[in-house]
């Protein structure tokens, strides 16, 4: 016999909430019950902490991620969520976007099934569009709701006060880069991510980063609820897909009777593991770690020199990691050829070592300069390196995708032809020695946004790229306090 604790089953696997003062979750549960759209314990969980508010009276959340199985009822919640802001909140436009255009139309048949079995409902409503592929609604407030599937590669945006981005899975990066920005002009605005775990890492990177931001932690405004079982479907040999008690974890809809035990077990017998593991149990693909996504292997590679040393003055670099459990201190400068060379110096737990090592490469390697980033999370190292006696060149905010640019020139960069000589340029001027650390951190790293450019995005949990973030700084360092004197260089000791 399967026991559950009924009084933490609505509570999600992966939780995190933006603090708020009150909530509005109560109101919409009320609403969608006088519509005839009774929701379960676990629905009313998902309401009640999306729809925090703060002091002010704003949301607490502009973004909520709701990541469950399907057929677990996800479709109810969002219904309430739109018909609260219909009717209660105010809200001028929600825009419900799906990737499928037989999804969007099954969801607002479903609502419009609400407001045909309420005569209150009914009274309320003004006009109502049908028109195959953008269903919509407007109400006698003014208010309106559209709802559409999104067209892959357009890169159009969706604006409102509710923007619910269903079936996010498979979400479009110009999308996204198209939509967000639009948000700023809303007073009151939410954005709203429904789906079950994405097929691959590739299509699902959108959703990916904003799982990242969630169980990092670091994310201000995002209420993030995952019901999903742990683990990665590329160690599904580690899950008992067949314990029950795992059936009702990651199964809310089970809790509440709504799905049965033996529907689950036909499920079982007939899916395959994956197929089973991810559609039923919620359970994630790996990430893009190992897939070399920005630099490739084969760039990386061959940039790899084991013999490679450097002759001028090297500069020093450190990183640390967004949880600050780890640091890395790394090195570029000139080889005998011009080349450039980086390497990691020194790797290790904490923050406490960087300062005193940083003062005995500096006596080591007296013309070598020290670059730090003031604005991550290794700028509060500033005061101890400088009270050790070392002076700090700054990186400072735009100077991150500058280096990142370079870095990326450096080892993944494509030929030009010279201008004024004709000649073909190849921007590829730097090498390493094939360190564990260093590939293993190229391998697993991705990149995001940074004004017009680009940076590492440091902020996934499960990887740890400070040694190529060290190494990128340093190189940027190299191009703005770097010698070229050729002398022999002291090793790293």
């Amino acid at each position: 016999m399967t026991v559950i604790d009924l009084a933490a089953a609505d509570r999600p696997r992966v939780l995190h909430l933006p603090s708020y003062s009150t909530s509005a979750g109560d109101e919409a549960i009320d609403l969608a019950a006088s519509a005839g759209l009774h929701l379960d314990p676990w629905q009313k969980y998902v309401l009640r902490h999306s729809l925090g508010e703060r002091a002010d009276g704003r949301w607490a959340a502009f973004e909520v991620g709701l990541i469950v199985a399907r057929q677990q009822g996800k479709g109810a919640v969002l219904e309430a969520r739109e018909l609260a802001g219909l009717i209660l909140f105010g809200e001028e436009l929600i825009m419900h976007t799906a990737h499928e255009l037989k999804t969007s139309m099954r969801h607002f048949k479903r609502l419009m099934g609400l407001f045909e079995k309420s005569a209150d409902l009914s009274r309320r409503l003004k006009r109502v569009s049908r028109s195959n592929g953008k269903e919509g609604l407007e109400m006698v407030s003014g208010a309106e709701l559209q709802c559409l599937a999104r067209s892959k590669g357009s890169g159009r945006g969706y604006s409102g006060d509710l923007v619910v981005l269903d079936e996010a899975y498979d979400l479009v990066e110009d999308e996204m880069d198209a939509t967000m920005p639009t948000m700023l002009a809303r007073d009151n605005a939410q954005v709203w991510y429904c789906s079950s775990p994405p097929l691959n890492p590739v299509s699902g990177q959108i959703l990916m980063s904003v799982r990242d931001r969630a169980e990092a932690g670091a994310a201000t405004r995002l209420a993030w609820f995952d019901y999903g079982l742990a683990g990665r479907l590329d160690r599904i040999d580690q899950i008992d897909l067949d314990d029950r008690a795992n059936w009702w974890a990651a199964l809310p809809a089970m809790r509440s009777g709504r799905v049965r035990e033996e529907n689950v077990q036909a499920l079982r017998d007939q899916l395959s593991d994956i197929g089973f593991a991810r559609e039923i149990m919620g359970i994630w693909p790996p990430g893009l770690a190992g897939a070399f996504r920005v630099i490739s292997e084969a760039d990386w590679e061959s940039a790899r020199d084991p013999q490679s040393r450097i002759v001028g003055a090297p500069v020093f670099a450190p990183a640390v990691s967004l949880d600050r459990r780890w640091s890395a201190i790394g090195s570029c400068g000139f080889r005998a050829d011009g080349l450039r060379h980086v390497e990691v110096v020194e790797t290790g737990p904490g923050t406490g070592w960087v300062a005193p090592r940083l003062a005995e490469l500096k006596r080591a390697h007296r013309s070598g300069a020290v670059v730090v980033d003031e604005f991550g999370p290794t700028g509060s190292l500033i005061p101890e390196v400088e009270k050790a006696g070392v002076k700090v060149e700054r990186i400072g905010a735009g100077d991150a995708a500058r280096a990142y640019g370079m870095f990326y020139d450096a080892f993944a960069g494509l030929p030009y032809v010279d201008k004024d000589s004709g000649l073909e340029v190849d921007p590829r001027n730097a090498r390493h020695i094939g360190q564990e650390e260093l590939t293993e951190a190229v391998k697993v790293a991705v990149d995001r946004k940074l004004g017009e450019g680009k940076a590492w995005d440091r902020r996934s949990p499960e990887d740890d790229i400070t040694p190529l973030v060290s190494v990128t700084n340093a190189y940027w360092g190299l191009s703005k306090f770097g010698s070229r004197k050729r002398k022999p260089m002291a090793a790293y000791v």
